[in-house]
């Protein structure tokens, strides 16, 4: 049996995250302890040195620049969009996340600056219970 003074480490995962987790190995190749190893190995790192993917393409929007910027969340997933509900002030996004599904509610002016439409390609990113969503241009 393994012991934790041999460097072994041992948790359980809610079925959703083991899905996710088994599912981006697949994807990438990699094994569970390959992807735990990269983690720990980020975690000295100052969160601005941290790849995650760009919230904001580099525009000229007027007299703003808007350029590239590093996200917070933790969580951030490719996604597709399946479906788009527009409300009056919202819109309703069900988001294709691996085996999961999810729903982002944001501002329907959000949804259209960001052309969101079923199958495009964006990034769900999850803090706590908020999912937002990000593309790139």
């Amino acid at each position: 049996m393994p012991r934790k003074d041999q460097g072994w480490i041992t948790f359980q995962l809610p079925e959703v995250e083991r899905q996710l987790l088994e599912s981006y190995c697949g994807q990438t190749q990699r094994s569970k302890t390959d992807v735990l190893r990269e983690l720990v190995r980020t975690l000295d790192q100052p969160a601005s040195d941290l790849s995650l993917p760009s919230a904001v393409s580099k525009k000229q929007s007027g007299n703003w620049e808007i350029r590239a910027m590093r996200v917070s969340a933790r969580n951030v997933f490719p996604a597709i969009v399946k479906q788009v509900r527009f409300g009056s002030v919202n819109a309703e996004i069900l988001l294709k996340i691996a085996p999961v599904e999810a729903v982002s509610i944001i501002t329907r002016s959000s949804a259209e600056v960001l052309q969101l439409k079923k199958g495009k390609k964006v990034y769900a990113m999850i803090k706590s219970s908020d999912v937002m969503v990000a593309v790139d241009d």
